[in-house]
Formats: structure tokens, sequence, C-alpha cells
């Protein structure tokens, strides 16, 4: 009897070796980190507080944060901690009925792996774009500019500047995405393929594929660097963008609150929205980081310390974006809600433009565009090994 359980138990841990596990703690909670604070942080909350109540916003935010976010967080990680495998199988052996909430958990997450690949191509365009003598963006280059094409500084009337776009606009629809006066085309006309976007694309899968190759070996050691230099960044951009003059306006429109905003359910809705959307909960991604923990991690503390960290780098960003936005209304003479976008608007618009009125622009634009593709990278780790290990 004793040697058929010491059998047993060789099996297990054979598998379990098999299998992997995280190197230690600190990784774990590095490639969570990563995971969660990813491209919504820096483009979607700042933008989302400031349309929803300012600084109202963060009542509903913290208090579904906590009532919600924190427990499903916790309750998915322990899931895959306990099951030791990925949310297809924790699902198919938990509740075999209920097996079409981990399919559905994997197919969103692929899907949504191939479009932040597309959205870390992009970046990549406007990185490598950096390096050249003047920033494409600030100017309107003949090539893929038409009549409308204005730079904001240049002296024109404010009934002029609302029928036509900024070069930083144009430089987005036309030149990036390539965009016809028409819109995208006749139904049916996907269009030629851009060589450039195509290079990009597949530079950005390599690196992927490079950092994933040996799974959770790997990515434990990539994670050292892509979930905290972003945070270097944000800080350095902070201390910037806060002794940057205008930075007060930006902040006022960030936080200034807005109460009767609170009795919205639409509010309310956008607030759980972006829990889930920030902390990836519900996408099997924490599940599949939690398989890889031993039995015995001290997974409740991990999951406070992971969502608090994301709610934090979610203030720290928006103070950031909008600091220096309001130095740029400030130099353009224009209201801070006219610079403000939302979304890719705010990463490959609005902020790529608050960016060119800084001192040694070429410098932060680099930084900017290489944090946010490491954002964007920490992300597809998650997104695509939960696709993997289906």
């Amino acid at each position: 009897m004793s040697s058929t359980k010491k059998c047993k138990k060789d099996l297990e841990a054979e598998v379990e070796d098999e299998r992997g596990h995280w190197g230690s703690r600190v990784e774990f909670l590095l490639s969570c980190v990563g995971f969660s604070v990813g491209l919504g942080n820096v483009w979607r909350f700042p933008f989302l507080a400031y349309e929803n109540g300012g600084g109202a916003f963060l009542i509903p935010y913290v208090i579904l944060l906590v009532l919600v976010g924190k427990p499903m967080y916790f309750m998915e990680a322990a899931l895959g901690q306990f099951g030791q495998v990925g949310p297809l199988q924790v699902w198919t052996e938990m509740l075999p009925c209920a097996v079409g909430v981990g399919v559905a958990m994997v197919i969103i997450s692929l899907i949504v792996a191939i479009y932040y690949n597309v959205i870390m191509a992009y970046c990549l365009v406007y990185l490598f774009n950096s390096f050249r003598s003047v920033l494409p963006w600030t100017v309107c280059d003949p090539e893929w500019a038409d009549e409308k094409c204005f730079v904001r500084s240049e002296n024109i009337s404010l009934v002029e500047r609302e029928q036509r776009q900024t070069s930083e606009e144009q430089y987005w629809e036309r030149k990036v995405l390539d965009i016809t006066k028409s819109g995208l085309g006749e139904p049916g006309d996907l269009g030629e393929i851009k060589i450039d976007l195509a290079f990009f694309l597949l530079v950005s899968w390599l690196v992927v594929l490079l950092c994933l190759v040996k799974g959770v070996k790997s990515i434990g050691k990539v994670v050292y660097f892509t979930a905290t230099f972003p945070y270097l960044v944000l800080l350095v951009l902070l201390v910037l963008g806060l002794t940057l003059p205008g930075a007060g306006d930006g902040l006022y429109y960030l936080f200034v609150p807005k109460w009767e905003k609170l009795a919205s359910f639409t509010v309310w809705r956008r607030a759980a929205g972006q829990v889930f959307f920030s902390l990836g909960i519900s996408w099997g991604g924490i599940i599949m980081f939690g398989s890889y923990n031993k039995f015995t991690a001290r997974v409740h503390i991990d999951a406070h310390i992971v969502s608090l960290i994301d709610f934090l780098t979610s203030l720290l960003a928006s103070i950031v974006i909008f600091s220096t936005l309001g130095h740029s209304a400030q130099l353009l003479g224009v209201p801070v809600e006219t610079v403000a976008k939302g979304g890719q608007g705010l990463a490959f618009v609005a902020y790529p433009e608050a960016l060119s009125h800084l001192p040694a622009p070429h410098f932060w634009s680099v930084i900017f565009f290489l944090m946010l593709f490491l954002l964007g990278l920490d992300s597809e780790f998650a997104l695509f090994e939960t696709a993997m290990v289906a």
C-alpha cells in the first residue's frame, strides 16, 4: 500500500515538473501585473474618468473593484492554482455542463491576442518613425496629406479648424491606416496589403513567439523587464508632466468631480466594464497563470496586491496623460477638451501631438511608444498562452 502511494506521488511530481511552475513568487506577481496593467490603463481609464464624472467616477470604480473585481480575481487565480490546469480543463473537470465557458475564454483570448498584436504593430510604426530627423506626424507631408491638413500651431480661425484635420490625425488615418476619403472602400474590397504594416506585424509576432518559446519559464524571466520598464517611463513622464506649465488645467479637467454623474446607471456600468477589462477577469489568463503556481502558494495575498497595483497604475497614467495634454492645450491656446481623446485616438493622435511640444520630442516619443509596446506585450503573453494551453 505504501509503495502504491509513493508511486502516485512520484507520478504527480513528474507531471508537475513537465508542466512547469513559476521560478519564484515574484515572477507570478510580475506576470499578473503585466497582464492586468495594459493598454487600457493608459488610453482607456483616463478618458473614461474624464467623461464620467471626473473624480466622482473613482467612487463607483473603487466600490466595484472591492466588491466584484478583487473577489473574482482571487477566485480565478485560486481555481487555476487548485486545478493546476488551464481554463478549458478547469471548467471541464469542475462543471462539465459549463465547458462552454472555458471554450469562450479561450476563443476570446485568441481573438484579443490577434487584435493586440495589430495595436503593437502600430506602436512599432510610431516607435521606428520617432528616430527620423523630423517627427513625420508634425508636418503635412504631400505624400499622404490633403488640402484639409494643418499644423495646430498655425494661426488659423476656429471655423477653419473645425473643417480641417490636424497633421497628427491625417498621419494616423491616411498614412498609417490608409483610409481613403470615401472611407474604407466598397463592401468586399479589402484593399492592398500595406507592406510596412505587414512587416511590423510580423516583427511583433516574432517577439511574442520568442518570449513564449519555453512557456512559463521564459515568460517568468522576460517580465522582469517588460513589467517594470513601463513604470520607470510613467514615473519619468509624471515628474516631467507635473512641472510643465498648464499641467494643472489638464488635472482639473480630469479630477474635478461632477457629483450628478453618480446618479447615472451608465457611469456605474462603465465603471464595472473598466474593472473587468483592466483586471482581465473572465478572459482565462488569470486561471492560466494561477495554474503554474505551487499548490500551497498564498494566492489570496497576491490577488489583493495585483488589483491594488492595477488601480494605482490607472491613476498614475491618468495624471501623466492629462498633465501633458494640459500643457499642450495651453501652448496651442485651446481648451483641454479639444486635445483630449480616448482609445487609439489618445495613443496615436493626441499624445504624440502633446509629446511633440516637449523639449527633446524624439526621445519622449521613443520611450512612450516603447512603453506602449511593452504594455501590450505583457498582456499578449497571457492571452496567447491561454489559447496555447487549451
